[in-house]
């Protein structure tokens, strides 16, 4: 079951986060994780907040212990994250272009 991840890194950076999506080899608006089916991050009034939908929980789990969790450490952002997690009824890709 598709499932929506929240993540609320107080005390991180836009900076930093762009840090990682270039250590882990991504590209802003390039493909995501394998099981990522929509990822996006935004900056809060106290951190940044990443917000995901993957395929499964346990793909979720996988790629952040395996990618994430010591790439987060090694740019310097504070964590643990805050996590809350949501089934997903449904999510939308992108469309066809104009």
């Amino acid at each position: 079951m598709p499932v929506a991840v929240i993540q609320d890194f107080p005390g991180g950076t836009l900076e930093q986060y762009n840090q990682v999506v270039e250590k882990m080899g991504f590209a802003p608006g390039g493909p995501g994780a394998p099981g990522g089916l929509f990822h996006w991050v935004t900056a809060t009034d106290n951190g940044i907040r990443v917000t995901d939908v993957w395929r499964s929980r346990e793909d979720f789990d996988a790629f952040t212990q395996e990618k994430t969790g010591p790439i987060v450490a090694e740019v310097g952002i504070p964590g643990p994250p805050e996590i809350t997690f949501c089934d997903v009824h449904n999510y939308l890709t992108a469309g066809p272009e104009a």
